[in-house]
């Protein structure tokens, strides 16, 4: 009941980046039901418009693109959740202890995160790949790692702001542990910025993955991935073909719906708290 009386109080926006978001996580989550071939089969010529079995054409090596689209969905989607999962998982346990504690736990944090965010962090993702191999695994780690120090520095300044309040003050002074303060009295009034923070470093995320993806370090082949899909069947803009708009306009729609929702949420936090 609770869902359904915020759902009807939400924007217009609100509603069409939800359907937007749904719309993709659909796609990702029924891919084996929905897609008419395999992942990487190869069912006719290359670069075929739209239409004769194929909704959206073929690309550079003759597999359907509405299949590859479907699947990369569930790739792309899996793994950015997967590695923002992680990132908010490291980040925000390192940021509320720094906080909590101070004194050489928060000094020596801090100063891990700060020689990491030092480096461009496209730049030491392409040199890490590059030496280690563009391997799923290696992938999660390194952008988990890197996308951590941001979530590492908002996870700190919130919980810095909240620790000083007078309730906190007086949890500690009553005799409450550390643990019990971050999870009880920090932890649940720094959630709201948290959770849009993950809404929006999920895009970043997502982005970032294309990214590499595109410059041949992200997702492998076989596999389908929105990004190397783009970059695979660049050329078929010279023969005035939609083929590469395809997954580039899929990463656009995710990236807006998700943000759409994300706006929402943060100004439903800011009404909820000037209460």
């Amino acid at each position: 009941m609770q869902f359904l009386r915020t759902l009807r109080q939400t924007t217009i926006s609100a509603r069409i980046g939800m359907a937007m978001v749904l719309i993709t996580l659909l796609a990702a989550i029924l891919a084996p039901v929905i897609a008419p071939y395999e992942e990487a089969e190869v069912v006719a010529d290359v670069w075929l418009p739209p239409g004769d079995g194929h909704l959206l054409g073929t690309d550079q090596l003759g597999r359907d693109l509405f299949t590859r689209m479907v699947y990369g969905a569930r790739n792309t989607i899996a793994i950015a959740l997967l590695i923002t999962c992680l990132a908010f998982l490291v980040g925000v346990v390192g940021g509320l202890l720094a906080a909590t504690m101070r004194g050489w736990v928060d000094m020596l944090l801090s100063r891990i995160v700060d020689v990491v965010m030092a480096f461009p962090a496209l730049i030491l993702s392409l040199m890490v790949l590059s030496i280690m191999g563009a391997s799923i695994p290696v992938l999660i780690i390194v952008i988990s790692l890197l996308d951590a120090t941001k979530v590492y520095r908002l996870a700190r300044a919130l919980a810095m702001d909240i620790e000083v309040m007078e309730f906190v003050e007086a949890a500690r002074l009553s005799g409450e542990g550390t643990w019990w303060i971050i999870t009880k009295e920090i932890l649940p009034n720094a959630l709201p910025a948290l959770i849009a923070e993950f809404g929006l470093r999920f895009c970043f995320i997502f982005l970032f993955i294309s990214a590499l993806s595109f410059l041949g370090l992200g997702i492998q082949p076989p596999a389908a991935d929105w990004g190397s899909m783009v970059r695979d069947n660049a050329g078929a803009i010279s023969f005035d073909m939609m083929t590469p708009l395809w997954p580039a306009g899929a990463i656009a729609f995710l990236t807006i719906g998700i943000n759409l929702v994300v706006d929402w949420f943060l100004h439903r936090s800011a009404q909820i708290r000037a209460r």
